[in-house]
């Protein structure tokens, strides 16, 4: 009989990895906190039709990545339902504030989310099927401001804040502006013409996005076709006047807030509902993939799906990347323990355990080792769990003086048992 295993494009999260995963989770906690954003969570199935509405049913989401399936009606009252697991955790939580009338507040909704997503891709480093993504929302009535660019500004340095908590370096902000809907239009149709003499010498997925959706084309990282790209019209020169504004006081408010950017004329984002203001956090150390997370503006979501007018503006991070962006930095060693009880021979087990309920009522970390250890491999299993080892024998036991051994100082002390606790907890030095 086959071993079973995980399912192609999954993975099992073990230790030490689920605790810097539950550590970049935290730090992202406690970021939100402070910008008064609150936590959302959607179901991780939604009607099909609203991520056909709300993505686009000609990006590769929805035309080639989603797990779509009929849902059987169980009673001749219900109806079958074609119900697609969330590729995407936006048009979920549009969907949310429509159907919960968050609107009628008539306040700023700022919201975010942790948890997976699933896009049927084709499985590479840091990069899943079931994937897991932390993101953040900010919609509301125009009434409320939802539509003015310091909310752009705001959300990017809220990123870039978050970023450096988490200890990534080297990260850079790539921005750029997609305009209206008005003005896709018209540079749609601006590389419908640029294209037409040059698309058959492009791949296939171009040659079909150029007649269904041209801005697509510009995600194409087939290296090929890069040449044809960069020759290719700049949407930049087809923004109106209020979209040119708006990018404008995007960038003049990161400038006052000392967050770096660059303009990336290519950046246009893989989803339809995107408008104005769309960017990338990206870092070197992912190879061609590179991005850490992405977002934008999407001021006509909420009316595409049947809402009211809710200008929005969100991002989502993949955890995966973060997590890898963090183990190449070599800022997320595995954590220690405080201490690694190494009782000498298995009389000792019982009171050993007694020894490490104390330490751990008093707030330690504690390993608990073995007493049929020879004393040498207790040291060799404690260098490697704990900052610290303590030695409980006969000895110790009655004289009530503790052995220490101090993995990184080399030193060994001996401490009262009554001062163990504090003893331990002291930061090496």
């Amino acid at each position: 009989m086959a071993t079973l295993k995980a399912v192609r494009g999954t993975r099992d999260l073990l230790p030490p990895e689920t605790a810097l995963w539950n550590r970049i989770e935290a730090t992202a906690r406690a970021v939100f906190a402070r910008y008064n954003f609150g936590e959302i969570r959607t179901p991780v199935f939604e009607e099909t039709s609203l991520f056909a509405r709300g993505v686009g049913e000609e990006t590769d989401i929805v035309s080639k990545e989603m797990y779509t399936w009929e849902d059987r009606a169980r009673a001749a009252s219900e109806k079958t339902q074609s119900l697609t697991l969330r590729p995407e955790n936006t048009a979920g939580v549009v969907r949310a504030y429509i159907e919960h009338q968050l609107g009628e507040t008539g306040q700023l909704q700022k919201l975010y989310y942790i948890g997976p997503q699933f896009r049927r891709e084709r499985p590479q480093k840091g990069r899943y099927r079931q994937f897991y993504q932390i993101g953040a929302e900010v919609i509301g009535p125009p009434s409320a401001g939802s539509e003015s660019p310091l909310r752009d500004a705001e959300v990017l340095e809220m990123l870039a804040t978050l970023l450096d908590e988490l200890g990534i370096t080297g990260w850079t902000l790539e921005l750029n502006s997609v305009g209206s809907s008005a003005d896709r239009g018209r540079y749609n149709q601006a590389l419908r013409e640029a294209l037409a003499p040059v698309v058959s010498q492009m791949c296939p997925d171009c040659q079909r996005r150029a007649v269904t959706n041209p801005l697509r084309v510009l995600d194409c990282k087939v290296p090929e076709d890069q040449p044809i790209i960069d020759a290719l019209p700049r949407i930049a020169d087809h923004l109106d006047q209020e979209s040119e504004r708006h990018f404008a006081a995007v960038t003049a408010a990161l400038d006052a807030a000392y967050v770096p950017y660059r303009r990336n004329h290519r950046l246009v984002r893989g989803l339809d509902y995107y408008t104005r203001t769309t960017f990338e956090f990206t870092h070197g150390g992912l190879g061609a993939q590179n991005a850490l997370l992405g977002g934008g503006r999407y001021d006509g979501l909420s009316e595409a799906i049947g809402g009211p007018k809710a200008p929005g503006i969100g991002f989502a991070m993949g955890e995966d990347r973060l997590a890898l962006t963090l183990l190449a930095q070599e800022a997320a060693k595995a954590p220690l323990a405080d201490a690694y009880v190494a009782p000498l021979g298995e009389t000792m087990n019982a009171a050993a355990l007694q020894l490490a309920r104390e330490l751990r009522h008093l707030g330690l970390w504690v390993e608990l080792g073995e007493g049929s250890f020879r004393l040498k491999k207790s040291f060799e299993a404690a260098d490697k769990t704990a900052r610290q080892m303590v030695i409980l024998g006969e000895d110790e036991l009655q004289s009530g003086m503790l052995t220490v051994k101090n993995f990184s100082t080399g030193m060994q002390t001996k401490v009262p048992r009554a001062e163990l606790a504090g003893f331990l907890s002291q930061p090496d030095c």
